[in-house]
């Protein structure tokens, strides 16, 4: 019999990757997801698979999650309020959503005894200035006031629920955290920068880079990132335990607009905006630096980072030409 994965959050940018990946390797999969922030095309090539299902739906419905979950043999918990704009216009929606809706996965996953795999990310570092980030490391966050540090606290609680059911309920749990995934099917709705900035360059619009542009990221490839997530899925040794997933190749934002700038051929200017006017909101604070360990995840099943950021923005140049092509 097929293995069957329950993808929750399965038609958004990364789930959906997955979602394909693990029908290529003979699964079973259906996708949970209420498209507030997938989307249906990011799926719609699968509809008419035999080991495909999908259910529009909200995680927080117990009754559905209680089938799903009873069906399948593994839980993929991607499901979240993500993206920064959406975290900071809708911050009890990102609260709710994030907190209540992963203890429904985790509560009915231990009533059917199943394995969970719960999508965590490098917010849960806050405002920490140590660097690189390992999965011991203290998180240090911004006052209650700070609307935006919302996600990173629900997400630690996430954390501390699923790894609870581990310790307490032996539930087989094991929780990733991400850092700035990036590829094909990201949209930049809610604010994510890579194609926010592609979008404006390949029509010649302004790139809006925040603040002084010095902070840095490591932009990490999906199709890496996804298999990272099915390699802590199919070992026990991770079980347990939280993982760092992401790249190492750390790129300042100003950088990241020049290079885009550069291989887009664009003539879009580059222009600096307050972060008080990018969010409507006074007091924002931001991570200047965002740098996985990722040490642990080698060891554990062998992954590393392997696609460059180069490559990553021609695969997205070329998905988002494809797309204009096609509207």
């Amino acid at each position: 019999m097929k293995p069957h994965a329950l993808i929750t959050g399965g038609a958004g940018f990364i789930g959906s990757h997955l979602t394909d990946t693990l029908l290529t390797k003979g699964y079973q999969v259906t996708v949970l997801d209420n498209l507030s922030t997938g989307r249906w095309e990011n799926i719609a090539q699968h509809h008419q698979h035999p080991d495909f299902n999908v259910a529009i739906e909200d995680i927080r419905n117990e009754m559905v999650v209680d089938r799903l979950v009873s069906e399948c043999d593994v839980v993929y918990h991607l499901a979240a309020a993500v993206g920064v704009k959406l975290i900071v216009e809708r911050p009890i929606d990102t609260i709710e959503t994030n907190i209540d809706g992963t203890a429904v996965i985790l509560q009915t996953a231990r009533r059917y005894r199943k394995r969970v795999l719960i999508a965590s990310t490098s917010e849960v570092y806050g405002k920490s200035s140590k660097v690189p980030f390992s999965e011991s490391d203290d998180g240090v966050y911004g006052a209650t006031t700070k609307s935006r540090w919302s996600y990173a606290v629900t997400k630690a609680l996430d954390e501390f629920l699923a790894l609870a059911y581990y310790e307490s309920a032996n539930l087989p749990v094991t929780v990733f955290r991400l850092f700035n995934t990036v590829g094909p099917r990201q949209l930049g709705t809610y604010g994510m920068v890579v194609p926010r900035f592609l979008r404006a360059a390949l029509n010649h619009d302004p790139i809006q880079v925040y603040d002084d542009g010095l902070q840095s990221r490591c932009f990490g490839n999906v199709f890496d990132v996804v298999n990272a997530i099915v390699g802590l899925a199919e070992s026990d040794q991770t079980l347990g335990q939280v993982y760092n997933i992401g790249s190492h190749e750390e790129i300042t934002i100003l950088e990241l607009a020049k290079q885009i700038q550069a291989v887009t051929q664009s003539q879009s200017e580059i222009v600096h905006i307050p972060y008080a006017q990018a969010y409507n909101k006074q007091g924002y604070e931001d991570m200047r630096r965002r740098i996985p360990d990722t040490t642990k995840i080698k060891d554990a099943i062998g992954w590393q980072a392997t696609t460059p950021l180069s490559t990553t923005l021609e695969q997205m140049i070329t998905y988002f030409k494809d797309e204009n092509k096609s509207e």
